[in-house]
């Protein structure tokens, strides 16, 4: 009975191991240049208010007329509302200035949410790296292409 009970037990240990361990490399922040911020002033096009993460969606008019479609990650609803957002903090048509980790790979308009600021002056903050070097007020290396 004893040998049964342990056998058990260091099975269930062992598959809750293996299920987590992935769902931890999931929240890295590999893919991202976290050693600074890039901000991009933009229009609003769509915010999902949705478990495992926030997404909002931005359109940006570039120096040249062409328009650039973000698409940024917050946390997850909980985390935001601590961070006093909420699922009607943005509508579509909203002026906002982004700030935001983008990815390495900056020919990507992709990118983790710093905070945002609004034209109204209201910002919104997600708690994590607003105290980072500040970067250019455009993405770097665009490719057009």
């Amino acid at each position: 009975m004893r040998t049964r009970l342990i056998t058990t037990l260091t099975a269930a240990a062992g598959l809750l191991m293996m299920v987590s361990v992935p769902l931890l490399a999931h929240h890295g922040n590999a893919e991202f240049n976290t050693e600074k911020t890039v901000s991009v002033k933009g229009v609003v096009t769509e915010w999902f208010w949705a478990n495992p993460h926030c997404f909002l969606k931005f359109d940006e008019q570039t120096e040249t007329g062409e328009v650039r479609h973000w698409v940024v990650e917050t946390s997850n609803p909980p985390d935001m509302i601590n961070n006093g957002w909420n699922k009607y903090s943005l509508k579509p048509g909203d002026q906002v200035t982004v700030t935001m980790h983008q990815v390495k790979d900056t020919k990507k308009p992709i990118g983790r949410v710093v905070r945002v600021a609004f034209a109204d002056g209201k910002v919104l903050g997600t708690g994590g790296g607003g105290n980072t070097v500040s970067g250019t007020s455009k993405s770097e290396g665009y490719d057009k292409q």
